[in-house]
């Protein structure tokens, strides 16, 4: 696995921090014989540090997807928009209440990324109304991003099918020789997501069940995955035959802590060993 960290964006979730304890787990670039192929994009943690071939990439954000999808084709059109945004608390306000519709794709990846980079924590929540409403964090995370930055997330999406859709659809066009990395939003320890307060959308226990039934369908095409995913038993229940290997390191149920006793496990279809 190539270790090589690309971090651009702030993910509630994202596996950044944890792509050491990853890494053994995972198979390498060379032994991916078709796609990698990841449902729940979030940061693309995994996605950037593997770099691999070929990949699908999907999740059911659109705000997420066009900021990848502008970053790939204008990385510098978008680097001179974030760049010139000002970075006073009012503004901030002034561009999340923006309206995107007739916003260029280059624009609406810069804004993206400016909320992302400025807002509290990282966080990615929304309003009844769709709308994001994350409050001002400040500028302090806001320069770790440079163009050269932006450029070589542009050149490793080259590759890349980018989609927004939900992951049964994804999941569903894997054939033999792909590997999927699944990173679906949980609550380390508990049975599904109650509230939307860090995380885009809401994940229920009938959204796992629908995840379990797709994984089944391309483990029986020969797709071989990898998912983290939350500890609790009525989670694990629904993926017999599957190797579990405790992370012993996560998250836990404090955005942005991390703990030695998170709730979160790795499952793999396949015995790690054979994939290195």
């Amino acid at each position: 696995m190539k270790t090589e960290k690309v971090v651009f964006i702030r993910y509630p979730g994202g596996k950044q921090r944890f792509l050491d304890y990853l890494n053994p787990f995972l198979p390498s670039t060379e032994l991916i014989k078709g796609r990698f192929i990841e449902p729940f994009l979030g940061s693309g943690a995994v996605f950037f540090a593997l770099n691999p071939k070929c990949a699908l990439l999907s999740d059911i954000n659109q705000e997420l997807i066009d900021l990848y999808r502008g970053i790939r084709l204008y990385p510098s059109k978008v680097w001179e928009i974030y760049k010139n945004f000002p970075r006073d608390k009012k503004s901030y306000y002034e561009i999340r209440s923006m309206r995107v519709e007739k916003m260029d794709l280059a624009y609406k990846a810069a804004k993206t990324l400016y909320l992302n980079r400025t807002c509290f924590k990282g966080m990615w929540r929304h309003n009844s109304n769709g709308e994001f409403n994350v409050g001002y964090g400040g500028q302090d995370r806001r320069w770790v991003i440079n163009k050269d930055l932006l450029k070589e997330v542009s050149n490793r999406l080259k590759n890349a099918i980018l989609k927004c859709t939900d992951f049964e659809n994804i999941i569903d066009e894997s054939i033999k020789g792909d590997f999927i990395f699944v990173d679906p939003p949980y609550k380390p320890g508990e049975r599904e997501l109650l509230h939307s307060h860090y995380l885009y959308g809401k994940f229920s226990y009938s959204d796992y069940q629908r995840l379990a039934n797709v994984l089944k369908r391309a483990s029986n095409k020969g797709v071989t995955w990898a998912m983290t995913i939350s500890s609790h038993p009525d989670i694990l229940d629904l993926f017999p035959k599957t190797n579990v290997f405790p992370m012993p390191v996560g998250t836990g149920k404090k955005p942005g802590i991390l703990t030695s006793r998170s709730g979160e496990v790795l499952i793999c279809n396949y015995y790690p060993e054979v994939m290195r």
